[in-house]
């Protein structure tokens, strides 16, 4: 039984009417010192502890220029693992101190040839019909999550 249009618009109406004459809620009386001194707290806090914006000048353009850095040796790593940079220029630079990085990386190489071999030993049917079902277990679990959501919470 649900109720008509006309009915829904009354107690709408009836609702609103009845918020609009209660009077505005106050605030607490703690409210503007606790604001204040939540404020006053934040500005207090050294400039490494504060939003990237805050930072001076000279720490942003330092971060920027190491997380750079970074990027660039992530991508030189990516391609000496792969195989892309020539090895004998890098190995001759690197030999000594670092040997073992060498033996690691030949371990890597080894991992990730055993991983594509095994990839492509795979029928390509059966990837297929993984990611399918991996789209159909996702589809299932948000038609499941908003069955539950009306089940319990849209009909208050």
């Amino acid at each position: 039984m649900n109720p008509s249009p006309e009915q829904n618009e009354k107690l709408e109406r009836a609702i609103h009417q009845t918020l609009r004459a209660l009077p505005p809620r106050r605030a607490p009386r703690t409210l503007q010192a606790r604001v204040l001194a939540e404020l006053e707290r934040r500005a207090a806090l050294p400039w490494w502890r504060q939003s990237f914006a805050h930072w001076p000048l000279a720490a942003q353009a330092v971060f920027l220029l190491a997380t750079a850095g970074l990027v660039k040796l992530t991508f030189l790593a990516a391609g000496w693992a792969t195989g892309e940079v020539e090895s004998t220029a890098v190995t001759s630079a690197f030999s000594t101190p670092y040997a073992w990085l060498q033996t690691a990386l030949s371990v890597g190489r080894g991992l990730a040839d055993f991983a594509s071999l095994l990839f492509h030993s795979i029928p390509p049917l059966w990837l297929y019909s993984a990611a399918a079902f991996a789209v159909v277990m996702y589809a299932t679990l948000f038609g499941l999550g908003a069955a539950a959501y009306r089940t319990l919470y849209a009909s208050r």
